[in-house]
């Protein structure tokens, strides 16, 4: 969009015909561009943070629409939200959160401790329908203390606890609109939803209401590319103002030479792996997916598919927490000791299905696997799925053998720990650690118990570690105020603004 102008001819019969003398160099001022259309390669499937996996979920409303008792900052610090201040009790089993005051729902009605009772209680119950329903098994009471106070107790000590509230699915609804959030979000932050013309794009207004600082735009758009050639030529036009994931990294040489664009290479929380079902004959025998593991070559698939961005791993964690463990070593690129498991395990004249959602590094990346694991042995069926058809038949049916994704919620090892994940882990022995971990306190032994998670799952090869994923954005060179990391699944807009 063009900011409006006025021209000189016009300002000049304007002067004359009120009488008025402008003196020379007093032209007005163009108008600060007031809005801004973010690119985004996946359209949600809802709204409702609360009621769905989908990361392009919160990409949209996180912070912007909804808000948490605590909150992600830029740098994943955990902030205040709905909560300005919270007391824990000594034995850390009671969180007492002292709520903001005056604080409305867009649809004007008032926020107060109901709501974060009704939120919570919803969140936990068991007909819920929250995909980290997980985050609050530790709550044993939710109570109102007064309007502006509620006490949270846990039935055991758990460390991570306001960590949990900050993420997407702990947002604070409200009772009278929480079934409509899907298409219709009614949240608390500094921006309203204002439309989704479903394929094309989601609308948000600047909330006048809002009880925080106000953000400095009026409006922004989320438009939904899927295609990487046409979010390019959406940059190059203009019609696009930042695309903080930028589908096609192989682009961005192009960016860089161009002064009307900044590109932006930060980090995420994203482990890209090769997802396993391990309770899928042959996979459910370790010596296979070792072979699996040990017949990838982690730098060909950042080179081939990601154009040399991202960070190899070697278990689910990400590489820029200081707890982080480096066991690429462990599962390094060896085909003639994948040929050797393979063997060992009595598998021959294996095919196994691989099912590939639309981001470019689960396409691309998929291309490139299947030609490594057809190396030592292992063929595969792909099939290219929509994002929709992946949560239903892989992510909530676990119809699949081999599946490509990034996980980019924030530390969330605990998944493997769920007996109804889809890739069907479980283990016991994991499961014990981060029960130990849930009741731990002290950094440095909640830094030792996420290293033997870490290790625990690399031991047991439960899949195969590509990368983190990078983030890898473009923006319009004047636009500020944008992310360059992703400490959780979010394009927050509340600092962004036009330099003058």
């Amino acid at each position: 969009m063009t900011p409006y102008s006025t021209s000189k001819a016009a300002l000049s019969i304007l002067a004359l015909g009120l009488g008025l003398g402008l003196a020379a160099g007093s032209v007005p001022a163009i108008a600060a561009k007031m809005d801004a259309t973010i690119g985004m390669q996946l359209e949600p499937p809802n709204l409702d943070p609360t009621g769905g996996a989908a990361a392009a979920i919160d990409e949209v409303v996180y912070a912007n629409v909804f808000e948490g008792l605590t909150r992600f900052g830029a740098d994943g610090s955990i902030l205040p939200a709905l909560a300005e201040s919270w007391d824990i009790s000594e034995d850390g089993l009671t969180y007492t959160f002292n709520l903001r005051e005056g604080v409305k729902f867009h649809d004007g009605t008032d926020f107060d401790a109901e709501d974060v009772k009704f939120s919570l209680d919803r969140a936990r119950a068991d007909d819920s329908t929250n995909a980290q329903k997980a985050l609050f098994a530790d709550i044993a009471e939710v109570e109102v203390v007064d309007p502006s106070t509620v006490k949270v107790t846990l039935s055991k000590p758990n460390g991570a606890f306001l960590f949990n509230m900050a993420w997407g699915d702990a947002v604070i609804v409200a009772p009278e609109t929480a079934s409509e959030n899907a298409a219709n979000p009614v949240g608390t932050g500094p921006f309203t939803f204002a439309e989704w013309a479903k394929g094309d794009r989601v609308d948000l207004s600047r909330n006048p209401d809002y009880w925080g600082e106000a953000v400095k735009l009026d409006k922004v758009t989320f438009k939904f590319i899927s295609d990487p050639t046409a979010a390019f030529a959406a940059m190059m036009a203009g019609d696009i103002d930042a695309f903080p994931n930028f589908p096609a990294p192989e682009n961005l040489p192009q960016f860089e030479a161009d002064p009307r664009f900044s590109v932006i290479v930060g980090s995420t929380e994203g482990e890209t792996i090769l997802a396993l079902n391990n309770k899928q004959p042959p996979l459910d025998n370790i010596k296979v997916r070792q072979a699996i593991s040990h017949a990838i070559d982690r730098q060909a698939i950042i080179d081939g598919a990601m154009f040399g961005y991202g960070t190899p791993i070697g278990t689910h964690f990400a590489p820029h927490n200081p707890a982080y463990v480096d066991l690429t070593g462990q599962s390094g690129f060896d085909p003639e000791k994948a040929r050797a498991l393979l063997a060992e395990a009595g598998v021959s004249d294996l095919t196994l299905s691989l099912k590939l959602p639309p981001p470019s590094y689960a396409r691309r990346g998929g291309e490139i696997i299947a030609a490594q694991l057809r190396d030592v042995g292992i063929e595969t069926e792909i099939t290219n799925v929509e994002w929709a058809q992946w949560i239903e038949d892989v992510f909530k049916g676990k119809n699949f053998d081999l599946t490509i994704v990034s996980h980019t919620e924030p530390m969330d090892i605990g998944i493997y720990g769920r007996d109804d994940y889809y890739f069907q882990y479980g283990d016991s022995d994991f499961k014990a650690i981060m029960a130990d971990l849930d009741k731990a306190t002290d950094p440095a032994e909640r830094t030792e118990l996420m290293q033997a998670a870490q290790r625990k799952i690399a031991d047991d090869y439960v899949n195969g570690y590509l990368f983190q994923l990078a983030r890898t954005g473009v923006a319009d060179a004047k636009l500020r105020g944008m992310w360059p990391n992703s400490p959780t699944q979010a394009n927050d807009m509340t600092a962004v603004y036009w330099e003058d």
